[in-house]
């Protein structure tokens, strides 16, 4: 089987395995879990904030960083093309009473002049007042695009000109470091609040991390035991995400890299890239999807269709070379047995 479905679908390695085997444990709803700790404490360091905290999910990341800095019937700011709009079950609106304001994007990236047309801080009941500006880092529905620094930077720099904050839904964060060379550091300063999952391209089970300052991590706290997030001993999970940061950033480039031969082998046969592919997620177009995505199945490579033109197809670390070229292969067959 080859699922390039989505990079969640890793397994953990036996290295990974054997640290979570090893993980020293304790009640983390008490914070005294060490690895936990560990992991918190690595993760802020590598982010240059003053604390992380460590949550189940990227969805419950995204939602905390907007409880701990918006009031219910403020605005949150996001793209149109944003996996908080599309993905996290309205949970803005329905957990948080927040209003989310989505901007039209370009493969799912803002840009200063479009946030700040939508910025409202009148002094008038009608209006809801704008609290946080969220972006996404690489973006999903964007074909994997990634913000540069200076764009990063730019949008920092008008958050707090208009006193509101700015947060990064960095779920994918490490794949635009290896696209631009940045680190994650780079972008994170200039963010109030950051996330990052250790559950996609790092290869770990479960699992996101959000940072801050100390005290907006001890406000996350709350809202994380609020939500159902409190966890026991869960240094075992701690264990393989801190693993996954100290040994598997480096292999993200490799996932790009085949994705980038992956799309120019099916450029040179004929298949047409719906946006840029700059890191590990593509979308091919075609004009029957669903056709397209049960051919690959039954050839036992797993896609997902999107929208009514195009699928999706993520690399990641448990692709190798042999699984590129076979894929390859039953890529070029099924569509063209799928093409009308």
């Amino acid at each position: 089987m080859i699922d390039l479905r989505s990079d969640t679908v890793t397994k953990p390695t036996a290295a990974m395995r054997e640290a979570m085997a090893r993980a020293e444990v304790g009640d983390d709803v008490y914070e005294e879990d060490p690895t936990v700790n560990a992991l918190q404490e690595y993760a802020a360091a590598l982010l240059g904030k003053e604390a992380a905290l460590f949550v189940p999910s990227g969805t419950m990341a995204n939602l905390i960083a907007f409880l701990i800095q918006a009031r219910p019937g403020d605005t949150v700011i996001l793209a149109e093309e944003s996996h908080p709009f599309h993905y996290e079950a309205a949970n803005l609106s329905r957990v948080g009473g927040l209003m989310p304001w989505p901007v039209p994007d370009a493969f799912g990236k803002l840009t200063p002049d479009a946030v700040e047309k939508r910025i409202v801080q009148i002094d008038d009941p009608h209006f809801s007042h704008t609290a946080v500006v969220s972006i996404e880092n690489t973006t999903n529905r964007g074909g994997g695009a990634c913000y540069d620094v200076e764009e990063v930077r730019a949008l920092g720099a008008l958050a707090r000109e208009h006193g509101i904050k700015l947060h990064c839904d960095g779920a994918r964060l490490f794949n635009a470091c290896a696209a631009t060379g940045a680190s994650a550091a780079d972008y994170a300063q200039h963010c109030d609040t950051i996330c990052f999952c250790l559950s996609k391209g790092l290869g770990a089970p479960a699992g996101s991390i959000l940072a801050g300052t100390r005290s907006a991590m001890r406000a996350a706290l709350q809202c994380r035991k609020m939500l159902g997030g409190g966890m026991r001993q869960i240094g075992i999970l701690a264990a393989a995400g801190l693993h996954a940061l100290q040994h598997h950033l480096p292999d993200l480039a490799e996932d790009h890299r085949r994705a980038r031969e992956f799309r120019a082998a099916l450029e040179a046969n004929g298949g047409a890239f719906v946006m840029p592919s700059p890191t590990n997620i593509l979308y091919l177009r075609h004009p029957s999807p669903f056709a397209l995505v049960g051919a690959l199945a039954q050839r036992g490579v797993f896609t997902l269709p999107h929208e009514a033109d195009s699928i999706r197809a993520v690399f990641h670390r448990d692709i190798d070379d042999t699984m590129l070229g076979e894929a390859l292969d039953h890529f070029k067959a099924a569509y063209a047995e799928t093409m009308p």
